[in-house]
């Protein structure tokens, strides 16, 4: 005797969708209006990288529907994550190496002459 369990598949209601929008619109305003905000460099793209990272949150849990989907979830955030972080010490070293092969005026430039 088996029995059947059919398997519940969360289709979300406009509602939901809605709410996620206006979330997802409510922190690119924030984003935008910190490009107005005089403020340490550092701390913009701290505060940015945050947002940015809830935004994606929100989008791969809600509208690729992978909030109910944990392994799935799983499956997409964590290979992700090695990937950046190993990209990450890729490219870091060779940035700082970049920062030493800019030019640099050793003595002032000649001023420009009036007439």
């Amino acid at each position: 005797m088996s029995t059947h369990v059919e398997e519940e598949h969360f289709a979300g209601s406009n509602k939901l969708f809605t709410s996620i929008w206006v979330w997802l619109v409510l922190l690119t305003l924030v984003e935008i209006g910190l490009a107005y905000k005089p403020m340490a460099l550092h701390l913009m793209l701290t505060i940015l990288l945050g947002l940015s990272i809830i935004k994606a949150a929100l989008i791969v849990a809600y509208f690729m529907h992978l909030k109910f989907e944990r392994l799935s979830l799983i499956l997409t955030i964590v290979p992700m994550l090695v990937i950046c972080i190993c990209l990450l010490f890729v490219f870091f070293p060779d940035s700082f190496r970049s920062a030493g092969l800019r030019y640099e005026f050793k003595e002032q430039p000649p001023a420009a002459e009036e007439h």
